[in-house]
């Protein structure tokens, strides 16, 4: 049986090895759901119970999650703020959801007035989830709680890279035998997903752009539905009438946060050029406050890489706008300190278009700072990307909601970056390269993952056979 070895962020070692599920497994897996699911959507109370019920074994299983989060991630701090959240998820979702699936009302067709109508919904027997490695328990759990809300039973695979928290996650599911009959979590590389995506009737997806190219051909070819989240290059406009403390705080825990390793990162910052000086000053002092959270893992703000690979990205990216001419005025290239790689926030001004790092995402803490002029020019800057998660505008509050309404992402945060990551009630679509699918926050968060079902009754006699014949036809 193949075996999953993980990295440790901190000290570089392969520490850690779990069995990955077989290929062959997968079919067999899903059938076990399928087979279990009808019972599981068929009664809303007990599976709002068993929702609570998981809320409470995870919340129980705090320590042991974030224990098992810290070890795949690096991070504390975020690894029990990721568990205090899902915990916060499920139980949002299960008093939430018995009101999104209440059943219609008979309505009367506005197109026929004999005919009324209404709509079942019908969930997805079963969805796959394939998540990503920068925050392995909230992206593996922001699709999954939704859809086992509409009544679907779920196969999550976790990315390879991260697979530590898994098994604390399984201990959490297996305490509620309702839901451990339609939740399997599988572990696995390429071949795994790919088997995942065969055996689905939906999937939901969040990862590379490059990964998420393959994904949708697969999805297509098997002609299920796929929900993409993808990459960012989120922007931030900084306008004349900023208060710049407030914006270089949230720029920088946007960009430096987690090291930089999210889709929704600050990755490029546009600046009135008459507060051009004043925030670069005002980044470049915040970042030299910051310090690498190590040796001591419960001391410092920034944490490691979790996937090394991406250290290597980060340089090149660097290397290269140095090499067409950026100036760097504070960090620099990633640190290996005892094995890991540790990454200063690092501003760079002078930034020109052919740099790599204003174009491909970067995931990780740089932050190119470009001047304009006009409103118009600032977003000519920043709409001039195939990527469109989101973005930031700062500025009085009527100034920066005109200049967001012009920015071509899904959401906008108006003085504040990275909101997406705490807000998610609100509704949003993913731009140009960064997704596909309805939104994964809102209503619709739930919504995408049922089908509607129309009952139309005719009140009337049919149309008589009579309406067939072609004599009838009077010119």
């Amino acid at each position: 049986m193949a075996k999953l070895n993980a990295i440790n962020p901190r000290s570089g070692e392969a520490d850690y090895q779990v069995e990955a599920t077989e290929t062959s497994a997968i079919g067999p897996i899903v059938k076990r759901l399928r087979k279990a699911q009808p019972t599981w959507s068929t009664n809303v109370f007990s599976r709002a119970t068993a929702l609570e019920e998981w809320a409470n074994a995870m919340e129980a299983q705090e320590a042991t999650l974030m224990q098992a989060l810290s070890g795949d991630t690096g991070r504390r701090l975020l690894s029990r703020i990721e568990v205090q959240s899902m915990v916060g998820r499920i139980r949002y979702w299960a008093q939430r959801f018995p009101k999104l699936i209440t059943p219609e009302t008979e309505k009367q067709s506005r197109s026929a007035a004999n005919v009324s109508y209404n709509h079942q919904l019908v969930p997805f027997a079963v969805v796959g989830v394939i998540s990503p490695w920068n925050f392995p328990l909230t992206l593996s759990l922001v699709d999954t709680i939704p859809a086992l809300c509409a009544g679907s039973a779920v196969l999550l695979k976790p990315s390879e890279i991260t697979p530590r928290f898994a098994a604390a996650l399984n201990q959490t599911i297996e305490v509620v035998p309702a839901l451990s009959e339609v939740l399997e979590v599988v572990l696995g590389g390429a071949g795994i997903g790919e088997a995942v995506i065969d055996n689905v009737d939906m999937l939901c997806f969040t990862g590379s752009v490059e990964t998420g190219r393959k994904v949708a051909v697969k999805a297509a070819e098997n002609f299920i539905p796929a929900c993409l989240e993808l990459g960012g290059k989120d922007p931030a406009i900084v306008l004349e009438d900023a208060e710049i403390d407030a914006a270089a705080d949230a720029i920088l825990r946007s960009a430096a946060g987690s090291c930089g390793q999210a889709c929704m990162s600050i990755e490029r910052i546009y600046v009135h050029q008459d507060r051009f000086e004043t925030l670069c000053q005002a980044l470049v002092s915040r970042s030299k406050e910051l310090s690498f959270n190590t040796p001591d893992p419960d001391k410092g703000c920034l944490p490691p890489f979790i996937d090394q690979r991406q250290a290597h990205k980060v340089t090149r990216q660097l290397e290269d706008a140095l090499a067409h001419g950026a100036v760097l005025h504070c960090g620099g290239s990633p640190t290996q300190i005892n094995g890991g790689y540790w990454m200063a926030p690092t501003v760079l001004t002078n930034i020109s278009d052919e740099m790599a790092l204003m174009h491909d995402e970067t995931f990780g803490p740089l932050l190119p700072m470009i001047s304009f002029a006009t409103d118009e020019e600032a977003l000519a800057l920043a709409n001039a990307s195939a990527f469109g998660l989101s973005g930031s505008v700062f500025g009085s509050v009527e100034h920066a909601k005109r200049v967001a309404q012009g920015l071509n992402v899904g959401a906008v945060g108006i003085n504040d970056a990275s909101m997406t990551a705490l807000i998610h009630d609100v509704e949003k679509q993913s731009f140009g390269l960064s997704g596909l699918g309805p939104s994964r926050m809102g209503d619709m968060g739930l919504m995408r993952f049922m089908r509607r079902k129309a009952l139309m009754i005719q009140h009337d006699r049919p149309m008589p056979l009579s309406m067939l014949d072609e004599s009838a036809l009077t010119l």
